[in-house]
């Protein structure tokens, strides 16, 4: 998957550019693509070989930057460590990258149950006694929602805004494939699907985003 230069000089020097979704965001910037040795190392320190699509844009594209919402998130070597940088990354554990992602999330019946059970204002004569419920309520939920376990093999690759993030899978039967979170919502994590109900790759996920760019900055800058 090559740089599409022509698109990118379009967006960046359009009005329209600024009309896309995040765009003020990422800034239309792409950071410099990864050296092989670079990439090598980072799959070294991770334990597993990043999904081909991912790693073919790496390198010949960008390691982060210009993308779906507020971008692609770049990753970068710190202090002598590779990881990435974005909002939510940290819900990623870096050191189960190589561990399958789960073909389940959390039991839907039990879900549904502790859902059941969310504390509700009117039920509490104090107000401090209703926070205090909520606040044990939601240790429950996430103890559950947002373990570690159930992103394993997976890395955040996107933020929407909203504490509504983006997966992409590195490990397991599902690798290669992008998720929704939108666990803030009390939503599982779901895959992307195109208009066949296919799973949305890498490169497909990235692509889809520039030609809907493309399309909207054709549509609020005349003379592009």
């Amino acid at each position: 998957m090559g740089r599409d230069s022509r698109t990118r000089r379009d967006v960046e020097r359009s009005v329209g550019g600024n009309e896309v979704f995040g765009a003020l965001g990422h800034g239309w910037v792409l950071e410099e693509p990864l050296a092989e040795d670079g990439l090598t190392e980072l799959e070294e320190q991770i334990g597993v070989r990043l999904p081909e699509e991912y790693r073919t844009f790496l390198l010949h594209v960008a390691a982060g930057g210009a993308g779906p919402a507020y971008g692609l998130f770049p990753v970068r070597r710190t202090q002598g460590r590779w990881r990435w940088d974005g909002d939510g990354v940290d819900l990623a554990d870096l050191s189960l990258l190589a561990e399958p992602f789960p073909e389940q999330g959390p039991d839907p019946k039990a879900l549904e149950e502790l859902l059941a059970q969310r504390p509700e204002e009117e039920d509490f004569d104090e107000i401090e006694n209703f926070d205090d419920a909520v606040e044990a309520w939601d240790e429950q939920w996430d103890a559950v929602m947002f373990a570690p376990e159930r992103t394993a093999g997976a890395i955040v690759i996107c933020h929407l805004g909203c504490a509504l993030r983006e997966w992409l899978i590195i490990s397991g039967s599902h690798r290669g494939t992008v998720w929704a979170d939108s666990r803030v919502d009390d939503v599982d994590l779901k895959p992307l699907l195109d208009d066949d109900g296919k799973p949305v790759t890498f490169a497909r996920w990235y692509t889809d985003w520039l030609e809907r760019a493309e399309h909207t900055v054709m549509a609020t800058s005349p003379d592009v």
